[in-house]
C-alpha cells in the first residue's frame, strides 16, 4: 500500500465497492460504453454540452464530441453520477439541492475516474505519477493533479490530527 495514512471517504469506498461488484479491477476495464451498458444507459457523443436524461426506465448520457476523449470520459463519469445516484429534474429543484448534487457529481468523478482500489497500487512519491495516471486511466492531467492534491491534503490532515 502506497498511501499509508490516507483515509477514504464513504463515497470513495462506495465507488470502489461498486466497481469491485462489477469485477472492474484495472484501469483498462474502465470503459464508459461497457459501464453504461451494464446499467442500461445509452451513451451518445454529440457536439453539444454534456447532459443526462432519465424518463421512466429510459436513461441516456450525452458527452460533447468536440472535446478530447479524456474530457469526454470525465464528462461521462459526472453525468453517470446523476443517473446512478440522483433523483429529480435539476431545473425544478432548489438551488441548494442542485448545488449539492453537482458537488456529489464532482467528487464522484474523481473517485470513478481514479478509484482508490486501483490508484493505491501506485507509488505516491513517483514524480511522474500524474502523467502515469493520466496515461493509464485515460483522463486529463488536471484531474489527476487535483486527485493527487486531495490525497496529499488528506494525509497531511491525518498527520496533524494525530499530533494533537
Amino acid at each position: 500500500m502506497y498511501f499509508p495514512t490516507y483515509t477514504t471517504t464513504h463515497l470513495e469506498d462506495w465507488v470502489s465497492d461498486w466497481y469491485l461488484k462489477l469485477h472492474i479491477t484495472t484501469p483498462s476495464q474502465l470503459m464508459a460504453y461497457t459501464i453504461a451498458r451494464k446499467y442500461e444507459t445509452f451513451l451518445h457523443r454529440k457536439p453539444v454540452s454534456p447532459h443526462y436524461e432519465v424518463f421512466g426506465r429510459f436513461r441516456a448520457i450525452t458527452v460533447d464530441s468536440r472535446r478530447t476523449k479524456e474530457v469526454q470520459r470525465e464528462q461521462f463519469y459526472h453525468e453517470f453520477c446523476h443517473v446512478l445516484r440522483h433523483v429529480g429534474k435539476q431545473t425544478m429543484m432548489t438551488d441548494a439541492f442542485r448545488k449539492l448534487q453537482e458537488r456529489d457529481a464532482r467528487h464522484f468523478t474523481f473517485y470513478a475516474a481514479l478509484p482508490y482500489h486501483m490508484i493505491s497500487q501506485y507509488d505516491i512519491n513517483n514524480p511522474h505519477l500524474v502523467n502515469q495516471w493520466a496515461k493509464d486511466f485515460r483522463v486529463t492531467t488536471e484531474l489527476c493533479r487535483k486527485r493527487l492534491q486531495q490525497i496529499k491534503e488528506r494525509e497531511t490532515q491525518y498527520r496533524l490530527n494525530k499530533q494533537r
